[in-house]
Parts: structure tokens; C-alpha cells; sequence
């Protein structure tokens, strides 16, 4: 599983051009999910994210995670995340999960992640043509793969 996450002020996912959810202070997490990923990848991703300190505390420090600042989660599916571009100029996604096994793994992550910080997490819908809105607040934006587990 990837992920890109960013620090927001706010963003929002709209489709066919109505508004479909949106976050305040907190972050975007665009979520892909790579054939052969598992629960044991959801699940060090999941703590990985939670205890990521990317939140000011009083002295400016990025030193809080999600939950001690009371921010808000989006979560977007994203298969683009795992595009090869080894070959050529058009992306390969041979290394994106099918749906068959990239939903439920999406799902749990969702579900797990509002369970984790006590609040509904706002996500997109699978699959779907999204458009994301976004203010990212520093800027700060990380990737973090669970293949990588760095």
C-alpha cells in the first residue's frame, strides 16, 4: 500500500461537479493499494499514519499527530499511485490491486483510521471521476510505502 499525505487547512472531493465531502484543518491521504498487499500492510501503515508528527505544537515544531491536534482525515483512493513509468511515456498500472482486493483493503483502512482518531473519516468514492481540492497547509506532503517500510 502507498500513500501520499498532506498536512490541509481544508479539502474537499467533489463528483460531477457537486460536492461530495470535505475536511477542515487536517490531512488528504491518497491511498493506493498494490497487487498483494495485505492486512499485515494495512495494518503497519494504519499505526504509521497515526503516529505521524506532522502538527505545529506551541513552539512551531512539527511534534503532534492527528489525533492530539483534533484533526480531520480525508481519504481518497488513488491507483495512479502505482503507476510504473519504466517503459515509455504512458504509465503502466500492472502493480495496482483489482478492485476485488483493492475495495476491502480501502474499506478497512477508512474504517479502521475513524476508529483510530474517534471520528468519521471523509473519504471519495472507488473508482469514481474525483475532483480534489485541496490547501495544502506548510507545505507538507509525505509518501510512505509499506513494500519500503522505511
Amino acid at each position: 500500500m502507498k500513500v501520499v499525505i498532506q498536512r490541509v487547512r481544508h479539502a474537499s472531493v467533489a463528483i460531477g461537479g457537486e460536492l461530495y465531502s470535505s475536511i477542515g484543518a487536517g490531512m488528504l491521504i491518497l491511498l493506493g493499494v498494490a497487487d498483494g498487499d495485505a492486512d499485515d500492510d494495512l495494518a503497519w501503515l494504519l499505526k504509521k499514519v497515526m503516529s505521524l508528527r506532522i502538527f505545529d505544537d506551541a513552539e512551531g515544531v512539527m511534534n503532534l499527530d492527528v489525533r492530539q491536534v483534533g484533526g480531520d482525515v480525508m481519504v481518497v483512493s488513488q491507483f495512479t499511485l502505482l503507476a510504473s513509468t519504466k517503459k515509455g511515456n504512458r504509465p503502466s498500472y500492472i502493480h495496482a490491486a483489482p478492485p476485488l482486493q483493492s475495495v476491502p483493503l480501502y474499506e478497512a483502512f477508512c474504517r479502521r483510521l475513524g476508529q483510530a482518531i474517534g471520528k468519521p473519516v471523509a473519504t471519495g468514492v472507488f473508482g469514481a471521476d474525483m475532483q480534489v481540492e485541496l490547501l495544502n497547509d506548510g507545505p507538507v506532503t509525505i509518501i510512505i510505502d509499506s513494500r519500503h517500510r522505511e
